[in-house]
C-alpha cells in the first residue's frame, strides 16, 4: 500500500504549477496593524511604501468555507502537498528587497512556485519541508521576494476536543529560562492576549484554530493554550528597524521559528547592533524563556 512507503512515496511526482494572481494591500489593511500594535499610520494620504512581509495583508486566497478542515486549514489549494492527515507548521523563511519598495494601495503582481520538496527524519517522525517562493512586482519589474519554509508531518485525524484549561500557561512546559536576556540596541514588548490573536487571524485570513479556539487548542493540538502566529513573530522582529531606522529600508531578513510562543506571556523582540558585516541579530520570544524566534537583518539606504 501507498502509505507504507513514508512521505517520500506520497510526494513523488508532485510537482504543483506556479499561481500567478494580482491584488492590492490596502491603506485601511496597513493602518489596521499598527492600531493592532498601537502604533501610528506610516501613510500620508492613504499611501506609502509596504515593509516587508506586509505584503502577508492583501493578495490573500479566500477558499470556501466548506473546503476548510478540522483545523481550521484549506484541505485542497496552493502547494498543499498530497499527504494524508497532513498537519502543517510554519518553520520560517527569508525577504529580499528589490529596486525600489512596494507600493500600498496599488495593484501588485504576485508570482508564487514551490522550489524545494526535501523529506527529513526529525524525533516526531517523518516531516517534509516545503519551500514557496514568491516574487512580487508592479509594471514587469519583480521588486521583491520572499521565500517561506512550511513543514508538514503525516499525523492520525484530531479527536473531539475536551474541555478548555481555566488558565493559560505562560511558558511551553519544555522549556527553561534562559540565563540571562542579552543586550539589545532596541527591543520592545507586546502582550499576546485572546483578542490580539483573534484580530491578526481575521487580518490574515488565517482560520487555524490553535490561534482562537482555546478547547481545540489544548484538547486535540495538545498546546498548554492558543498559539502567537509565526507570522507575526517575525512581524515583530521586522518592527525594530522599521522604527528605529526609518531612513534604513531592509535589505535582506533571514528568521527562523525555533518553537512556539502563547498568549498571555509578555512577547520581547530585541535587536543587537551591527555586525562588520552590516547584519543585525534579532530574536523573538516570551520573557524569561528561550528565543520562538531567531532572525537576522541587512539594512541599506533610502
Amino acid at each position: 500500500m501507498r502509505e507504507s512507503t513514508g512521505l517520500a512515496g506520497h510526494l513523488e511526482g508532485w510537482a504543483p504549477a506556479p499561481v500567478q494572481r494580482t491584488g492590492v494591500v490596502t491603506g485601511w489593511a496597513v493602518e489596521a496593524f499598527c492600531a493592532l500594535l498601537d502604533q501610528p499610520s506610516p501613510l500620508v494620504d492613504g499611501r506609502g511604501d509596504l515593509p516587508p512581509l506586509w505584503t502577508g495583508f492583501g493578495l490573500l486566497p479566500h477558499p470556501a468555507q466548506a473546503e476548510l478542515g478540522a483545523d481550521g486549514h484549506p484541505t485542497e489549494g496552493e502547494f498543499l502537498p498530497p499527504i494524508p492527515h497532513r498537519r502543517r507548521m510554519f518553520a520560517g523563511g527569508r525577504w529580499f528587497a528589490g529596486p525600489e519598495p512596494l507600493p500600498v494601495g496599488e495593484p501588485i503582481d504576485r508570482r508564487s512556485a514551490v522550489t524545494s520538496v526535501e523529506v527529513k527524519q526529525g524525533r516526531s517522525g517523518e516531516m517534509a519541508f516545503v519551500t514557496v517562493r514568491t516574487e512580487f512586482g508592479c509594471g514587469g519589474r519583480v521588486l521583491a521576494t520572499e521565500e517561506q519554509d512550511i513543514v508538514y508531518r503525516s499525523e492520525p485525524s484530531p479527536e473531539p476536543a475536551k474541555p478548555a484549561a481555566t488558565t493559560t500557561p505562560t511558558t511551553t512546559p519544555t522549556t527553561t529560562p534562559t540565563e540571562e536576556a542579552p543586550e539589545a540596541a532596541h527591543e520592545l514588548l507586546l502582550e499576546p492576549d485572546a483578542t490580539l490573536l483573534f484580530r491578526f487571524s481575521a487580518l490574515t485570513y488565517n482560520a487555524h484554530r490553535i490561534h482562537y479556539d482555546q478547547p481545540y487548542t489544548t484538547g486535540v493540538e495538545g498546546y498548554p493554550g492558543l498559539v502567537v502566529h509565526g507570522p507575526l513573530l517575525a512581524l515583530l522582529a521586522l518592527e525594530l528597524p522599521r522604527r528605529h531606522h526609518p531612513g534604513e529600508p531592509v535589505a535582506e531578513f533571514h528568521y527562523r521559528l525555533r518553537r512556539p510562543a502563547f498568549a498571555g506571556a509578555p512577547v520581547r523582540a530585541w535587536c543587537g547592533e551591527p555586525d562588520r558585516d552590516g547584519v543585525r541579530r534579532l530574536e523573538v520570544g516570551a520573557v524569561g524563556a528561550p528565543a520562538s524566534l531567531t532572525a537576522t537583518v541587512r539594512l541599506g539606504k533610502d
